[in-house]
Parts: C-alpha cells; sequence; structure tokens
C-alpha cells in the first residue's frame, strides 16, 4: 500500500455492519411486498375467472325458469291436440300466458289511433286515412318485450294524410308535377 492511501477508521467496521443490515432488512422487506404482491394477483386472476364461469353459466341456463314453466303448457297443448278438446286450447293459452307474465314478458298491443312508436311498433304499410297521420290505424301482430327490452315489435298499419284533397280525381299525383 502507498502512504498516501486513505487508512481505514476504525469506525467503519461497525458501519458496514448497520449498513449490510438495513439492506437486509430492506430485501426482507421487498420480499415480503413481491410476495403479497404475487398473492394479490393470483387472487385478482381467480377472482375473474369465477365471475367468468358465473357469466357463462348465468347464460347457459338463463332460461331455465321460462323452460320450466313452459313445459305445463307444451303438456297441456298436446293433450289438446289429442282430444281436439276446444276448451283444452282455451287453457293452454290462459298457461302460456301466465308462464309469459312470470318471466316478465310483456305484450305490446298499441290501440288504434296510438302514436306510431319505431322502439315499440314495426310499420308493416302505411295507409290514408282521416286519422292524424303517424297514429295507429290497425295491429296486424302484437308485440312482446321482456323488462324495458323489445323482444319482437308490434306489426302494424299507420296512418298516412289523405293525397288528392280538393285535386282532379282523375290524376293519381299532382298534374303540376308532370
Amino acid at each position: 500500500m502507498s502512504e498516501h492511501a486513505p487508512q481505514p477508521d476504525s469506525p467503519a467496521p461497525a458501519e458496514e455492519k448497520t449498513l449490510d443490515k438495513l439492506l437486509a432488512e430492506a430485501q426482507a422487506r421487498i420480499d415480503e411486498q413481491k410476495d403479497a404482491w404475487m398473492r394479490a394477483m393470483a387472487d385478482a386472476e381467480n377472482a375473474r375467472k369465477r365471475a367468468r364461469a358465473d357469466v357463462e353459466a348465468a347464460h347457459k341456463f338463463a332460461v331455465e325458469r321460462m323452460a320450466e314453466s313452459l313445459l305445463p303448457v307444451m303438456d297441456s297443448m298436446e293433450a289438446a291436440l289429442q282430444s281436439k278438446d276446444v276448451s283444452g286450447v282455451e287453457i293452454t293459452s290462459r298457461q302460456l300466458k301466465s308462464a309469459l307474465e312470470k318471466a316478465n314478458v310483456q305484450e305490446i298491443r298499441p290501440a288504434p289511433g296510438e302514436r306510431f312508436d319505431p322502439h315499440k311498433h314495426q310499420a308493416m304499410a302505411a295507409v290514408e286515412s282521416a286519422a292524424e297521420p303517424n297514429t295507429i290505424v290497425a295491429v296486424m301482430q302484437k308485440g312482446y318485450r321482456l323488462h324495458d327490452r323489445v323482444l319482437r315489435p308490434a306489426l302494424v298499419t299507420v296512418a298516412k294524410a289523405l293525397e288528392n284533397t280538393g285535386g282532379n280525381p282523375i290524376f293519381d299525383n299532382n298534374p303540376n308535377t308532370h
């Protein structure tokens, strides 16, 4: 060694032990936090997998209650068809309506004169009518909704304004446009 090189002080070994001890404690805390983080990540992944499995099961068996309530309706329908009894068909119709009500399926049956709503109705035809334009004239087929979601819109005929009011009845269109 050279004469000009710094000489180690006697307190340095004690300081090294303290630094080594602090470093070891810090490393231990890091290891604990890393372990806790890894466990939290595994728990989160397990929760995601459970949630995914629950959603898949809910989709798969969503109609189970509805299907169970329709089975007696099917039995009654088959019995009515075998007996050719009209009262059996009426009973079956009531059972079916009851099953749909239990499943929160409601009819969409607009009344004539009701305003056309494209969210609930589907216009199949527009006819000239003295009724206010864009109102329902007739219902061709009722619709259904499940809660607030339309399963099938009601098929309706809608009123449109009368054409040729005061015009020449020979022409279908306004003759001034030709």
